[in-house]
């Protein structure tokens, strides 16, 4: 259970915030703070965060990025202590808000003594609920956005959630992919996942990808890291009509061009929460895991998610554990390409 330290009447005015962790965790927070920060002018936070993250922040005024690699240079008990020391002097906070509650939070905590903090409670006895083979309880649970909520009212910043499109500015530029043929609607496609209970099977998103490349006017993005790249490479010259980005620009650059699609297809992966964060429908394949377990993407529609109905799902909360019944991601073999290449089809024209 997270654990809370009140303010009183204490008027906040710096607020500290550790999101470390996965792409995705930490895009969740984005939404949150940027509505905090709306609705409290006179606020400033700085998030701590891997030095990766930092493009997520751009953009966003009175959001200061605080990058800190606690892989390398702050590494273990000395270098959070290191860390500790640093931010105190560089940063004037008057409260923190922990969106992670892991060792190194913890331990950053107690370094930072004195302040008012709020802890987040990551709901772990109702996942096991939703997650457990028998007796599950299916329900859908506290969104992550709402439990990252829950924490800055904790410390006496109560913030609305008012969930609807797009919350962080930013200008598209799909110019920066430097494709001339781009004229009409174009689909983003992340075929990749971190965990195998997430992967929807490599060769049925080609089929995906080559249905969808039938439809002249629509150009394909691909999505992917530079390991992902030769897999991508290759759908480019085998299909017409796509583009593999794996591996060709920055961090900053990849989130101008999201900014600028008009779909995306990920399975429960990063790419979900980035396209999310500007308003970008996203049709989300989901496997192991499931969108009542509290990380669907931020606005995006109920309908968006394609997804079987099956007794055994979800499986696990982050899809880095096999279904006992279907192995990794068995749980996904019966949707078929047709279906999400329907449903992606259905988005644009309701565009």
């Amino acid at each position: 259970m997270g654990s809370t330290t009140s303010t009183g009447h204490h008027s906040i005015r710096h607020l500290l915030v550790f999101r470390f962790s996965a792409l995705g965790d930490v895009a969740m927070t984005i939404p949150v703070i940027k509505l905090l920060l709306d609705q409290h002018p006179g606020l400033q936070v700085s998030l701590v965060s891997d030095p990766f993250m930092q493009p997520l922040a751009q953009g966003i005024e009175r959001l200061h990025f605080y990058p800190a690699d606690t892989k390398k240079k702050f590494r273990g008990i000395k270098g959070l202590y290191a860390l500790s020391r640093q931010i105190r002097k560089d940063i004037p906070y008057d409260a923190i808000a922990d969106l992670h509650n892991v060792l190194r939070t913890k331990l950053l905590r107690f370094f930072l003594a004195g302040k008012p903090v709020a802890v987040i409670d990551k709901g772990r006895k109702e996942k096991k609920e939703l997650t457990r083979p028998v007796n599950k309880k299916l329900r859908p649970l506290k969104p992550m956005f709402q439990r990252y909520a829950d924490v800055f009212a904790a410390v006496g910043l109560a913030v609305r959630l008012n969930v609807k499109g797009g919350v962080v500015p930013r200008t598209a530029n799909l110019k920066s992919v430097n494709l001339s043929a781009i004229n009409g609607p174009v689909a983003g496609i992340a075929p990749f996942a971190k965990h195998a209970a997430k992967l929807y099977p490599p060769g049925k998103m080609k089929e995906v990808v080559s249905m969808l490349s039938q439809y002249p006017d629509i150009s394909i993005l691909l999505f992917g890291s530079p390991a992902e790249a030769p897999v991508l490479q290759e759908w480019e010259r085998e299909i017409p009509h796509v583009y593999s980005l794996a591996g060709t620009m920055s961090f900053a650059k990849e989130l101008d061009v999201i900014a600028g699609l008009d779909v995306m297809v990920s399975m429960d992966s990063a790419n979900m929460h980035l396209a999310s964060l500007y308003g970008i429908p996203v049709v989300s394949v989901w496997g192991g895991t499931h969108p009542f377990l509290g990380f669907y993407g931020w606005g995006q529609p109920p309908g968006n998610a394609v997804q079987l109905d099956l007794p055994c799902r979800p499986s696990s909360v982050f899809g880095n554990k096999p279904c006992p019944v279907h192995g990794s991601a068995g749980c996904m073999n019966g949707i078929t390409p047709a279906m999400i290449c329907e449903k992606v089809i259905d988005v644009l024209k309701k565009d």
